[in-house]
């Protein structure tokens, strides 16, 4: 029953009109809610803005609002699933544009209009459930992909154990705790597809409120039973006479311990291992020194003299809290980041748009659908390569250069008081060259604090004291913080692996790491990686999407395994070989992909080994189920029978 004092007229001015439009078809059963003049009109950068006249939003908040407080009062459904003609309009309505037909499969199941998704493990026939009890997994990290992948083992009835280095789950929202740290993907998106939050308080929330989040999934489904806290996945060997893994595990008080799993999946991620700059003197400053990921809350910045190398994204999020209790801030850049305008950044969720998500059926789901579509595929086309651009080396085609000039002009109305840094943070790169990061206007205000200085000329040198640059200028400081990323080219390096025949799995690599679908490789049975070699995204969507694809399809190479009787899988050769072929020609032709661009994309040979150079939707289909015809499968080897004598 709806509470009579509810205004909901009034709460729906805080809710996002198309998504709510197209709910309301599932309400009422009426199409008519999707009416042309009512297609929302957005720009590249919009937050939701759709063009519809206030007066007739108005009208149409009034009309929902009837609609919504009859389904309160125990209306049914009309349309709780619409025909895929009533779909494809639905789609196209709320992204404002038409969608491609082969968005139907995957919005149905993302949908799950039928109360069961993809993703969820398939594991009903008795057969298959006793198989599936005889497996054991080892999931090395207690992050959101471990997390992740311990609920859908849950689900299946496979036996498994997490291991973590640290002392509770959430990975790099448990390890990463600097000032300003926060997701720089909506948080109506990066969160798990089938445990939503409708009260998120930001909209892009801050680290402790994403540990929350990934503290009460573990609580909810029962996880930390499986877990080792505070223990290292120091080798894995792959013992080929029986088919199982052996991991040697070391614990806090330093003692080590074998165990075996018929499959191991890391769940570790790429951005967990700080990287320090190739300087002389790296370590000899005698002031208080660390790296943004392993931040000494202990050091108070109030007052002092503080030295920050790297604009990354840590440091963006970080100087602009720091800055106005320092005495002084000198910021040392290599090259600038790309800021996409985003005013609402470190904005909270409306009461009313919180209201909404929770009442309103597949409102969320819609809402869901519109950031996936405005922020992943839709934005796609802004950072591809056109192979006849002759415009110049700062974009890659005139889409690109149409989004370089919105970002551009949000850029010098910024900083229109202070010609000086024109030259110094606007990017010559093209967008999604580099990781861009979402600007609401507090990093231009730092640096233009009269506290706070922009250093371009290169370090050369850490001293004693602090920083000397190209130019000779020894730069003194009390505390030097450096915010220059992650070693994220170095997959597993923590790790000593063995697989079939002794061979080392970084060895095989040879410094240059590949992976069948980021996940499988040949040689190495059972072992899966999740957030693996091009694995990554630039600028499209939320990396909790494809580890929710990548455990869908580990779960499916299980039940594999658990169907034929095979004791292990690996991809082969060709398969692997021709998968990385055309990652390697489509990364080519992304601004990800140009040549004049460096960054932590490519590795020291220059190729793009971070990045999945194709849609996200692609990624989806691909993951559906494994393909038997992929892999090798190996069986058990026969008994050997003694005769009698």
């Amino acid at each position: 029953m709806a509470d009579a004092s509810l205004d909901i007229e009034e709460i729906l001015k805080d809710a996002h009109l198309p998504a709510l439009l197209t709910a309301l078809v599932h309400m009422t059963g009426d199409a008519g809610w999707l009416r042309s003049e009512w297609t929302p009109v957005y720009n590249p950068l919009s937050r939701g803005d759709t063009g519809i006249p206030d007066e007739e939003q108005a009208r149409i908040r009034k009309l929902a609002a009837e609609a919504i407080r009859a389904h309160l009062d125990g209306k049914p459904l009309a349309m709780p699933g619409p025909d895929v003609a009533t779909l494809r309009r639905q789609m196209d309505f709320v992204a404002g544009a038409p969608i491609p037909e082969q968005y139907v499969d995957f919005l149905l199941d993302e949908l799950t209009l039928n109360g069961r998704s993809s993703k969820d493990p398939q594991f009903e026939q008795p057969a298959l459930k006793a198989a599936a009890r005889k497996l054991k997994v080892l999931v090395v990290g207690a992050g959101m992909s471990g997390l992740l992948t311990g609920i859908r083992l849950t689900q299946a009835g496979v036996p498994f154990e997490i291991v973590d280095k640290n002392a509770d789950v959430g990975g790099t929202w448990f390890e990463n705790t600097y000032p300003g740290c926060r997701v720089d993907n909506s948080n109506h998106m990066y969160s798990y597809s089938f445990e939503p939050n409708h009260f998120w308080p930001q909209h892009f929330s801050p680290q402790p409120v994403l540990l929350e989040y990934f503290r009460g999934i573990a609580a909810k489904y029962d996880l930390k039973k499986h877990i080792r806290f505070e223990t290292l996945v120091e080798t894995l060997a792959w013992d080929e006479g029986r088919s199982v893994w052996r991991a040697t595990l070391k614990g806090k008080d330093g003692k080590t311990e074998v165990v075996e799993a018929t499959a191991v999946v890391t769940a570790v991620g790429q951005l967990n291992r700080p990287r320090y700059p190739e300087i002389d003197g790296l370590g000899s400053f005698e002031g208080p020194a660390f790296h943004s990921a392993e931040w000494r809350h202990d050091v108070d910045l109030k007052g002092k003299r503080v030295g920050v190398i790297g604009t990354g994204a840590s440091a963006y999020q970080f100087v602009p809290e720091i800055a106005p209790d320092v005495a002084s801030l000198t910021v040392f850049q290599r090259s600038p980041p790309w800021g996409l305008p985003v005013p609402h950044y470190h904005e909270d969720v409306p009461e009313g748009m919180k209201w909404t998500l929770e009442h309103v059926p597949y409102f969320d789901k819609w809402y869901r659908f519109w950031l996936f579509w405005m922020t992943t595929e839709g934005f796609l086309p802004m950072v591809k390569s056109d192979p006849n651009w002759n415009g110049g080396p700062d974009a890659v085609g005139p889409e690109n250069a149409m989004l370089r000039e919105m970002a551009t002009q949000s850029l010098q109305a910024q900083i229109a008081d202070r010609p000086d840094l024109a030259g110094k943070v606007i990017p010559q790169y093209p967008i999604g060259g580099k990781r861009s990061v979402l600007d609401n206007g507090v990093w231009l205000a730092a640096l233009k604090r009269p506290n706070v200085s922009l250093v371009t000329d290169k370090t050369v040198r850490i001293t004693p004291k602090g920083v000397v640059t190209a130019d000779g200028t020894e730069h003194e400081f009390d505390v030097l913080i450096y915010g220059t990323g992650f070693q994220a080219s170095n997959f597993l390096s923590f790790l000593k692996i063995k697989g079939r025949g002794g061979q080392d799995l970084h060895e095989s690599w040879g410094g240059d790491a590949r992976a069948y679908l980021g996940m499988t490789h040949p040689g190495f049975p059972n072992l899966f990686t999740i957030y693996g070699p091009n694995t990554n995204i630039v600028v499209n969507g939320s990396i909790i999407f494809f580890s929710e694809c990548s455990v869908r399809y580990i779960v499916g190479c299980l039940k594999l395994l658990a169907e034929t009787g095979a004791v292990a899988l690996e991809p082969k050769q060709a398969v692997y070989d021709d998968f990385n072929r055309r990652v390697d020609e489509a990364n080519a032709g992304w601004a990800w992909g140009a040549p004049n661009v460096s960054s932590w994309y490519k590795n020291s040979f220059g190729r793009v080994s971070q990045n999945w150079p194709f849609g996200l939707i692609d990624y989806w289909k691909a993951t559906l189920a494994p393909n038997p015809d992929d892999f090798v499968l190996a069986r058990a080897p026969e008994p050997v029978s003694q005769a009698s004598s």
